[in-house]
């Protein structure tokens, strides 16, 4: 897995180096459609501490309208399955919690309420959690994540540590 830094979340598709030259499918489809497939990276961050409050600058004209954005190299579903497939160089934004997360893969099961984000997965909200995996399942109605690693390797997650009641740490005694 690279680094989690790998990417800016607030750049355009063209100017991040993990990606070359890719074909793009920009998908704003009904949210219900979509609710399951965002929520894999976006619920992911209900359940992490709140990040920042900086937005991000490619999707800052959608901030407050509740909308998620899936770009992909294709995108298909089934609707005799209830399986919503997006694949290749796969990129969720959802502004109003400025999180991206990007994967090869992205699957939400309808009917099983489970959505699956696969291949060298990466979830940041801006100026808050952090969580990279090989494969990050989101079961909708019990509201949890499962990451697993890559065969070797493990799962990182990253966490900003507030200190109670916003207060500063208290210095250490001489």
């Amino acid at each position: 897995m690279g680094p989690i830094g790998r990417f800016d979340p607030s750049a355009p598709l063209r100017d991040r180096p993990a990606l070359h030259h890719p074909v793009h499918a920009v998908s704003r489809l009904n949210p219900r459609h979509l609710l399951g497939l965002g929520l894999s990276g976006l619920l992911l961050c209900a359940a992490l501490p709140a990040g920042g409050q900086a937005q991000s600058r490619d999707h800052a004209d959608a901030s407050g309208s509740g909308m998620i954005s899936i770009e992909s190299d294709l995108q298909r579903a089934d609707n005799v399955t209830g399986v919503i497939t997006a694949s290749g160089n796969v990129r969720i934004v959802y502004p109003d919690r400025q999180v991206v997360a990007t994967a090869r893969q992205a699957q939400y099961f309808s009917r099983e309420g489970r959505v699956v984000l696969s291949g060298d997965v990466d979830v940041i909200q801006l100026d808050g959690p952090s969580i990279q995996a090989e494969r990050i399942t989101y079961l909708v109605d019990q509201e949890r994540v499962i990451a697993e690693p890559a065969s070797g390797e493990q799962v990182l997650s990253r966490f900003p540590v507030a200190p109670r009641g916003g207060q500063e740490p208290a210095a250490p005694a001489p």
